[in-house]
């Protein structure tokens, strides 16, 4: 006959054990959590470090002034890039014309028309494909399409090589916000007898926008600080600009000029043209994230 002290001895070994394990798994956790927050704050360090250097340098040169004159000759003082920001601007502009709303469309015909069509694969493909190509190839393509065709560098060239650009990080970002909005909301309205375009333009849209705009903006900011590709298309221009058909100035080739040569006024500025380069760039995703944001 079997000692019931015996199985009470088991019980409580037994119990022993689990809470062992369960306080060494406790333990094992937070060392792992612990460790996660300790990386993710070194990860934050050199991005820290730049934001300090940039703004230490780039704020004694900070005025309204550099925003209305042009940028100075060598070994000059005085002056600013007013016509680099408005360069910087346009470009960025034109490239998010042509990229955008072809980005998001194609993004909502591969995921919510023919999601497993082999169009659709072709397309996902070649979007991860021109993701990873370096971004001089975009002015390289740009270069040969417009430059040669025209016979001139433009801001037109230089708009469409950061199209080419921003295309490809819209698209995959614009599927993935579309991929997160429940596929509830989907059957809730063909069940109340609405038509796809009309739950894709009154439910699927409007849920995906902050994230869409997410992505939007992400290429946006890859694209205002791209030098390579407007090297290779829109050159540069001391000047204000009078046409979309001539060089044109932006700050990422302004930063690049000023930042090699020899003259102390000219590295200030350059470190100066940065400050103000990433000021637009948050203060773009910013008001994006405001305006776009769903209200609960």
């Amino acid at each position: 006959m079997d000692n019931p002290l015996t199985h009470t001895e088991d019980f409580f070994k037994e119990d022993g054990i689990e809470s062992t394990k369960l306080i060494g798994r406790s333990l094992g956790n937070r060392l792992l959590t612990g460790l996660c927050i300790a990386l993710s704050f070194a990860a934050l360090v050199p991005l820290a470090s730049i934001l300090y250097l940039v703004v230490k340098n780039g704020l004694p040169l900070l005025d309204w002034s550099i925003f209305t004159q042009l940028p100075p000759a060598a070994g000059m003082t005085g002056g600013g890039f007013g016509n680099a920001v408005v360069g910087t601007f346009l470009m960025v502009g034109i490239g998010l014309a042509l990229s955008g709303p072809p980005g998001i469309l194609a993004a909502i015909y591969i995921c919510e028309y023919d999601p497993a069509g082999r169009l659709a694969t072709v397309t996902r493909f070649t979007a991860k494909l021109l993701t990873g190509i370096p971004s001089i190839i975009c002015g390289v393509f740009a270069f040969a399409a417009i430059v040669l065709a025209t016979g001139k560098f433009s801001a037109v060239a230089g708009g469409v090589a950061l199209g080419v650009l921003m295309l490809p990080t819209i698209l995959l970002t614009s599927e993935q916000a579309l991929l997160g909005v429940q596929r509830s909301y989907r059957e809730a309205s063909y069940g109340l007898g609405a038509t796809r375009f009309q739950t894709i333009s009154r439910i699927v849209l409007p849920e995906a926008m902050p994230a869409i705009m997410t992505g939007v903006m992400l290429a946006v900011a890859r694209a205002a600080g791209e030098t390579a590709p407007l090297v290779f298309t829109a050159l540069f221009s001391q000047f204000w600009m009078s046409s979309l058909m001539e060089p044109t100035a932006s700050l990422a080739v302004l930063i690049y000029n000023f930042s090699i040569v020899p003259f102390e006024y000219q590295v200030k500025m350059a470190w100066t043209a940065s400050l103000v380069l990433v000021l637009l760039v948050t203060a773009t995703n910013v008001t994006a994230q405001l305006v776009f944001s769903k209200k609960h």
